[in-house]
């Protein structure tokens, strides 16, 4: 197996990140609540507008190809990972970790992240790397303070914290 390159995505890998970002989210079907899920999981305009608001994205590449990305944003006193997704054909190779460590690096700042509550193999991933699972009350005042995500996605997601989060 060739050697894993991070590096930051730029405009030419849209395609690439709409790819892999709508390859991996068929892990969440039939997982989170129906009325949550669109195909494509996540359309470009979305990913466009993602981008636009300040989600830098990460790639991780093997042989030329992205096979994982990851973004970042700055949301002021914190920041948040953002579209954390691996390619189907490329899981459990370590590839989400490498991602998430190169993303921690490039912050002081402590790091929130969100994901569905009914994805439990996300959450174990994250608390692996040392993440816990904030408060109800907190996950909901976090969300809607620095996400722009529906009421009904704010109902049925979790925040993570890493350990420089001080509630």
């Amino acid at each position: 197996m060739s050697a894993l390159t991070i590096r930051p995505c730029n405009a030419a890998d849209v395609p690439a990140l709409f790819s892999i970002i709508n390859d991996a989210a068929q892990a969440y079907k039939g997982i989170i609540p129906a009325d949550r899920w669109h195909d494509p999981y996540m359309a470009r305009e979305e990913l466009e507008s993602e981008i636009a608001h300040g989600v830098t994205f990460c790639g991780a590449e093997r042989a030329g190809r992205l096979v994982g990305v990851m973004g970042i944003q700055d949301r002021g006193d914190v920041a948040l990972i953002r579209h954390a997704y691996v390619r189907t054909s490329e899981r459990r190779k370590g590839i989400g970790e490498v991602l998430l460590a190169h993303l921690e690096a490039l912050t002081a700042k402590p790091i929130l992240i969100g994901t569905w509550s009914a994805a439990t193999w996300a959450i174990a991933f994250y608390q692996k790397h040392g993440y816990r699972v904030l408060s109800r009350a907190e996950i909901e005042r976090l969300l809607r303070k620095y996400w722009r995500i529906p009421d009904r996605q704010v109902e049925t997601s979790v925040v993570l914290a890493n350990a420089r989060w001080k509630s």
